[in-house]
């Protein structure tokens, strides 16, 4: 089970990624462009993904999965932190971090 202070680490430690506080939510970034998003108290965060990589995800554990509000239907799934492993967290972070972060950025990294 996965904690928000456990996604702030993780987004984190991802070259270039920093947090800002958007909407009222912590948005986490590269440069401008968000690849994760969430309340620290709501137990849950919103991580881009491509439409079928959301779906995958939602037919394989419905229960920790599901399509984010507002951003849905752009591919972006929401996590029931408290149902996801932080290994799992970890690679959707990452996976999310590398569709928006410059190749650059991208190329040295092999986290």
């Amino acid at each position: 089970m996965a904690t928000f202070d456990e996604l702030i680490a993780l987004a984190l430690r991802l070259p270039q990624a920093h947090r800002e506080t958007t909407w009222e939510q912590e948005t986490f970034r590269v440069g401008r462009k968000i690849f994760a998003m969430g309340h620290p108290e709501s137990g849950q965060v919103s991580v881009k993904a491509t439409v079928p990589e959301q779906a995958e995800l939602i037919a394989a554990a419905p229960e920790v999965y599901s399509v984010a509000p507002y951003t849905g239907r752009f591919g972006w799934v929401r996590v029931q932190l408290a149902r996801v492993e932080p290994e799992e967290l970890r690679e959707l972070l990452t996976e999310a971090w590398r569709s928006i972060a410059p190749k650059r950025v991208r190329e040295g990294y092999e986290g």
